[in-house]
């Protein structure tokens, strides 16, 4: 596996936003975190529990606590196998952009392509439409929320599954306009891959993700997982633990039958995380760059929660979600971008949560049935923003935009030459007067005294950009924005005071 090699080289190499102090200022916060991470499972009964940090593609930083097994008091570990239940999705969904990606199949094509017997099956209404594999991708097929249904189905055969399509489904709404969660979806989606590529979707996703990936250590069936590693399932009844009943694999795991460690579980997050930023490189993993973006991007509107408080200090901050390609998307009122999932069955809880501008990411699996993960995870994310004083990773600064902010400020303070320059796209003086630019900026420049130095750029993408005068009295910020032309000219500007 060549390619695999020069995959780990490039995402070790990564810069992803994060700088050597950064990465000290980091450790620093680890003993907090693993005081929030123990505390939060000793107050919500979990008997185990492991968790682990991402940075710079791989894994910085990692813990556990608890019990794999409360009989033989098996420790947990970072090498223990936790059923991670609907975090099994987005696998699911990386093989679905693979087999678009080959031509083998297309997102809107109709599902009864692949499972003739869904056809005519298509909502409560005559006029709806025919049920997608994006919509089966975005949970906007129709079908009825069905946890903890879908649960209790993870053993049943193709032929059950069938047999279940063929007597009718039920629906909850109209394919296409409304998110609602579906187990049945994502099972749906696993026989898609069998019927395209001939293989089981186990077999299929193991031999192209698992395996290119290097997660030896995951599997579909929990007898095959040698004993000292599994982690048993329970619940916390009557002031006690009780252990549940396992799962076999079986049509239903598509939607959540992975079983896997927190180090193999963090090869996956960073293979994610290496789709940021945008760049020219050669192509690093079983699934390109911008097929790993796409399936984080948001593409149907959950909820708004105004009254988010999870964070620590209980401070109230709205977050918005979405819905992904088997991933969850939402943007907190900090301005966050928050991509993963969550994964709950009997017995197990578990959450990965990744700031994608950051490029860090989170893990967290325990043994007590829908465990809430995501809750502890958030917090730990917003810990290790605020006490490591982390940046978003900066925007690329293309080369068009060095030059406008050369070319433009030659021009300032008193805009001499201006209007016979090249560099203004062809409405910006029907939209600014230069009488009236060049009063405003001498006042301001005038204002701001001496010009000890000039900032660097500070993109917001490719053609817009600000940068900071640092004066002796007070700075100045100017912005711009480019045209979509080639070369991009300036289109918008502003400039402003700003006080020492």
């Amino acid at each position: 596996m060549k390619w695999m090699r020069v995959y780990i080289v490039l995402v070790l190499i990564m810069a992803v936003g994060f700088s050597r102090g950064q990465q000290k200022s980091l450790e620093d916060v680890f003993p907090v975190i693993d005081k929030l991470y123990k505390a939060y499972a000793e107050r919500n009964h979990w008997p185990g529990m492991a968790y682990g940090i991402v940075v710079n593609g791989k894994l910085v930083y990692s813990g556990a606590t608890g019990f794999s097994e409360l009989k033989g008091r098996g420790a947990a570990g970072v090498k223990t196998d936790f059923r991670i239940a609907s975090m099994t999705k987005s696998f699911v969904s990386v093989a679905i952009l693979q087999l678009r990606d080959s031509g083998k199949l297309r997102l809107d094509d109709p599902v009864s392509l692949y499972i003739p017997e869904i056809k005519g099956q298509k909502g409560p209404a005559s006029d709806a439409p025919e049920i997608t594999i994006r919509n089966l991708l975005t949970h906007s097929a129709g079908f009825p929320e069905d946890n903890p249904w879908g649960d209790r189905h993870l053993a049943d055969s193709n032929a059950q599954l069938l047999a279940l399509v063929k007597n009718g489904l039920s629906f909850s709404n109209s394919p296409g306009i409304a998110y609602e969660y579906s187990n049945l979806g994502f099972t749906l989606l696993g026989y898609v891959i069998q019927k395209v590529t001939g293989q089981p979707y186990e077999k299929y996703i193991s031999e192209h993700i698992l395996l290119p990936l290097g997660m030896t250590q995951t599997y579909w069936e929990y007898s095959k997982v040698p004993p000292e590693q599994l982690a048993h399932g329970y619940r916390w009844l009557n002031e006690g633990w009780v252990e549940q009943p396992l799962l076999h694999d079986g049509a239903y795991g598509a939607m959540g039958g992975l079983i896997t460690t927190v180090e193999d579980f963090s090869k996956y997050v960073a293979f994610q995380l290496s789709a940021w930023p945008s760049r020219s490189d050669p192509e690093d993993g079983p699934l390109k760059r911008s097929s790993r973006r796409e399936m984080q991007q948001p593409w149907m509107f959950n909820n708004l929660n105004a009254n988010f408080s999870f964070y620590p200090g209980g401070e109230t901050c709205p977050v918005s979600s979405a819905y992904c390609y088997g991933l969850r998307w939402s943007k907190d009122c900090k301005g966050r971008t928050m991509v993963g999932h969550t994964g709950g069955l009997p017995g197990f809880g578990s959450n990965w949560m990744m700031l994608t501008d950051y490029g860090v990411g989170v893990i967290c699996f325990s043994n007590l049935t829908y465990a809430n993960a995501a809750a502890i995870n958030m917090q730990i994310l917003d810990t290790l923003v605020t006490l490591a004083h982390l940046k978003p990773r900066p925007a690329a600064i293309s080369p068009i935009l060095i030059q406008r902010r050369k070319e433009l400020l030659a021009l300032l303070p008193h805009w001499n030459g201006a209007k016979s320059s090249d560099i203004f796209a062809d409405n910006f003086w029907l939209d600014y007067f230069e009488e009236s630019l060049r009063k405003e900026t001498i006042d301001i420049f005038t204002r701001a005294g001496n010009i000890t130095r000039a900032g660097e750029l500070r993109p917001e993408n490719n053609m817009r950009a600000s940068f900071i005068l640092e004066g002796e009295k007070a700075n100045i910020e100017i912005w711009f924005s480019l045209t979509p032309e080639t070369p991009g000219k300036i289109q918008a500007y502003k400039i402003r005071l700003i006080p020492h």
